[in-house]
């Protein structure tokens, strides 16, 4: 399993056999998918579906970022007209389209949608992209009622059929978990697991209290408070490890970040085992079946110094603890928009490969 590739120089290009995409919606997710893009040779966009008044505006927002910072200078975008820029060579065509109907993504030369809007997340909806787009195939970076993938835990699982046209990445907290989890349970047996997420704030928050049609806390200022919260990760856990299914629950506790979240698992083992067994097991799954998704770190971080990591999790160590040997708590840290990204366009390339085999 290849890492994603985070510190290439820029410029790079892209191969004739690249994985071609379209981004549809170009919030928080839709535009670190970009940024990643940039430095692959293995997938390229053609295509983006945004809502901003003019180009210019879109420009303002790839090339700026509170979170991510500035995208490098080097980085060369050039504006040929308000539906057509250049990034470093790569021609991207821009559509400003609501009506999914009205998409024609393979005009675009676009294969395959990474459905990003968080609006379109139930599988009739977005099958609309191939049904009047005609795309290929859907991948939606949200949770939904698709056949669910996580790259690097079930991804070997997925095949080009009917069924599959629409799939989901699941979310940020899942593809940080289930990697985890799947470690954990091949190796030790996992009897039963709660999972509380620290999450770093996002989009759908309030600024300033006010009404949540979700819950009411949900309502309440985002950087005044810590708001506990519900996580669709452990009702996901069981449709991408269903042999965890009933196993695992948990809970999400909102806090007021920007960027960068953690998750706290607590476990019972079916097999007795140690801290210091569990992290080598831990650290050899890092550099083969999860190489490039899970890593291991031994420093005494905080979560600025995960801002921008590609991995799913990273393992930290030194917070881990044992009671007995049969009873763990599990540390993990994760950026939940850029790994989250990362992975988004791992599992495309997945399904181009497995396209392409047909």
């Amino acid at each position: 399993m290849a890492p994603s590739t985070n510190d290439s120089p820029l410029g790079i290009s892209t191969s004739p056999f690249a994985c071609r995409v379209g981004i549809n919606g170009f919030g928080r997710i839709g535009r670190n998918l970009l940024r990643a893009s940039l430095v692959r040779s293995d997938i390229q966009v053609v295509a983006i579906n945004h809502t901003c008044v003019t180009v210019e505006d879109l420009i303002y927002l790839i090339r700026y970022d509170s979170s991510m910072g500035d995208l490098d200078d080097g980085t060369s975008i050039q504006i040929k007209s308000e539906n057509l820029i250049i990034i470093d060579g790569n021609p991207i065509t821009l559509t400003s389209e609501r009506d999914l109907k009205k998409l024609k993504w393979d005009a675009l030369g676009v294969d395959y949608v990474l459905e990003c809007t968080g609006k379109f997340t139930k599988s009739h909806q977005a099958i609309e992209h191939i049904t009047y787009g005609k795309a290929k195939r859907v991948l939606i970076s949200a949770p939904s009622d698709s056949p669910t993938f996580v790259y690097g835990v079930n991804s070997n699982s997925y095949r080009p059929t009917e069924e599959n046209l629409v799939i989901s990445n699941a979310s940020c907290t899942t593809n940080c978990v289930t990697p985890v989890l799947k470690v954990l349970h091949e190796n030790f047996g996992v009897a039963q697991g709660f999972l509380t997420t620290i999450h770093a704030a996002t989009r759908s928050q309030q600024v300033l209290d006010g009404y949540s049609k979700k819950n009411r806390r949900l309502g309440r200022g985002v950087f005044n408070n810590i708001i506990p919260t519900t996580t669709g990760a452990s009702k996901a856990v069981a449709s991408v490890l269903p042999e965890l299914s009933s196993k695992v629950t948990g809970v999400s506790i909102r806090v007021p970040t920007p960027n960068v979240s953690m998750i706290d698992l607590t476990i019972s083992t079916e097999k007795p085992t140690s801290l210091s067994e569990i992290i080598s097991t831990f650290r050899v799954a890092s550099k083969s079946s999860m190489a490039g998704v899970l890593r291991v770190t031994d420093e005494e971080l905080v979560s600025a110094d995960y801002n921008g990591s590609p991995y799913s999790a990273i393992i930290d160590a030194p917070a881990c603890s044992e009671l007995n040997p049969q009873f763990f708590k599990i540390m993990a840290w994760y950026d939940n928009e850029w790994g989250y990204s990362n992975r988004l366009l791992d599992l495309a390339t997945h399904v181009h490969a497995a396209q392409n085999m047909q």
